[in-house]
């Protein structure tokens, strides 16, 4: 498969699991938490689906296209390890929504870092709440749900309280 394929089906994915959870969780009032911002694509995305609910990106620093640019009040800058520690702290078990898209191209890198973080991510959803990741995450209290249509296996992984 051309690298090509791989990212159309990875954005496809995406995008559907991300609607997918949006849908979800739509009922929910807790924050939406963007791991990662990059350009910008799926805070966007977020955007302009979420509503009712605060969406806050973790970043180490800003480089995302103005037009998918968060406001300071909702960007937590510095490593993720850090920062969702402090966010724990802050916002406590609420989340409703977690996307992370923080991986590179080195699967077994992806893979490492994804077990650091796991569990600094279960900790701040909100029961009911899923979480939607590009890479397979490492979660002791939450369950990998079915993708739904039109996502490829192993390009997106979902996950409920």
């Amino acid at each position: 498969m051309s690298r090509l394929d791989l990212f159309i089906d990875r954005m496809v994915s995406q995008r559907a699991c991300l609607d997918f959870a949006i849908a979800e969780t739509a009922a929910m009032t807790g924050p939406v938490f963007e791991l990662g911002l990059g350009n910008g694509r799926t805070y966007h995305h977020l955007r302009e689906h979420v509503s009712g609910r605060d969406i806050h990106v973790f970043e180490r620093a800003i480089a995302s296209h103005p037009d998918s640019t968060p406001p300071p009040d909702l960007t937590i800058l510095g490593d993720v390890h850090d920062t969702l520690v402090e966010a724990l702290d802050r916002f406590g078990p609420t989340a409703s929504l977690i996307h992370a898209d923080l991986g590179g191209h080195d699967r077994a890198r992806n893979d490492a870092f994804a077990r650091r973080i796991s569990p600094l991510v279960q900790p701040l959803l909100a029961p009911g709440g899923l979480m939607v990741a590009s890479d397979r995450m490492y979660f002791d209290a939450l369950t990998e749900l079915p993708l739904p249509p039109h996502a490829v296996e192993g390009r997106c992984f979902i996950y409920r309280a």
